[in-house]
């Protein structure tokens, strides 16, 4: 097999590792194809809640035409006893003969020693094929592992102006059905959507992702609320029963309207509070601590410049409209110029594209 083979079959690995973004929590999302003849036999994805693994599924569906084939992974193959056995063990007993894996898991339990034992099991191992593809498909992974949090990214939507909203915060349909439904999909390829509660008394937005057939996979939704006065009547705690509802508030919060929130279905975390906001470390740690590797925010212009200026920004979707709002429109971002984003020198521009009438631009980390 050529390296142009293993390029190939590596970006299809990728592909449908991309099909468990959002879904595979707390687990990476990996894609893992096994070849044999210049052909694929088996095609497998991390499923849903984390198992079983892509390397797994994909010898599952190849049978016993993986024996003497390779086998293309997206990440690293696990070496450790979790709550399924090393998959490494499953690729030596399926009779593979070569391994291709994009990049060593930073997971202190796997680190090169999934790739170590393949090698001391007679298997050959290739490494480092589409590494930057891989590098972004598991950001949220491999930031949560190595700084304890999720992988961030900023959603906005402004106006030609640099607008968010109206005057007196109220809220504006910024861009079009095009770019609505691309958020939406962005949604569901995230573990969790974190708003304010500004955002949640100004706009009441369900925050689920509603592409047809989709709705199951809407991320859990994250709410900041310090002082903790989340309407029950609000859109988020009527569906808490079918989605996910989190609200992190003030250690020092008053308890009595937690319970009414924690009987319609939403879970109350507290975590300390700084001079009125809460800790976005400690928020994200707790995240992280639940699971959660990759979480969009889609918040209002405090919120926004809050982990914009606390360097907790990842990637940025900054979606843009033609149209203007006026003068009196509140901007982007408190107290910040958009060019505090667009041109921080902790993020680059990355990719611009047309979203119907609307044009989104990403950013990521530099």
């Amino acid at each position: 097999m050529t390296a142009d083979d293993d390029q190939r079959f590596m970006a299809l690995a990728l592909t449908l590792g991309r099909r468990g973004l959002g879904n595979a929590w707390p687990n990476p999302a990996v894609g893992a194809v096994v070849v044999k003849d210049g052909v694929v036999v088996g095609r497998g994805w991390t499923q849903p809640g984390g198992r079983p693994h892509a390397e797994v599924e994909a010898l599952r569906r190849a049978g016993e035409a993986a024996r003497g084939a390779t086998l293309h992974a997206t990440l690293e193959p696990c070496s450790h006893h979790g709550k399924t056995p090393p998959c490494v063990d499953a690729i030596a007993a399926a009779g593979i003969a070569r391994v291709v894996s994009a990049l060593e898991d930073p997971n202190p339990k796997i680190a090169g020693q999934g790739h170590a034992r393949l090698t001391s099991q007679g298997i050959a191992v290739t490494t480092g094929v589409c590494a930057e593809s891989a590098r972004r498909a598991h950001a949220g992974h491999i930031r949560r592992v190595r700084d304890g949090r999720p992988h961030v990214t900023l959603k906005l939507a402004v106006s030609s102006d640099g607008k968010a909203g109206l005057a007196g915060r109220k809220p504006a349909a910024i861009t079009g059905e095009t770019a609505r439904e691309r958020v939406q999909q962005m949604r569901a390829m995230n573990d969790a959507v974190l708003t304010g509660i500004g955002t949640v008394l100004a706009d009441d937005p369900q925050l689920t992702c509603r592409l047809p057939g989709m709705e199951q996979r809407s991320p859990v939704r994250v709410v900041l609320d310090s002082a903790l006065r989340m309407p029950t009547q609000s859109k988020l705690a009527e569906s808490a029963s079918r989605t996910l509802d989190w609200v992190f508030v003030d250690e020092k919060a008053k308890p009595e309207h937690e319970t009414a929130l924690t009987a319609a279905g939403v879970e109350v975390l507290r975590v300390p509070g700084i001079r009125g906001h809460l800790d976005l470390p400690a928020v994200l740690r707790a995240l992280a601590g639940r699971g959660i590797t990759r979480v969009m925010v889609e918040a209002g212009p405090i919120l926004s410049a809050a982990f914009l200026a606390a360097d907790l920004v990842d990637e940025a979707a900054l979606f843009c409209s033609a149209n203007p709002i006026g003068a009196d429109g509140i901007d982007a971002l408190e107290g910040r110029p958009l060019t505090a984003l667009t041109q921080s020198p902790k993020l680059r521009l990355l990719a611009t594209e047309q979203v119907g009438p609307d044009t989104l631009q990403s950013f990521e980390r530099t």
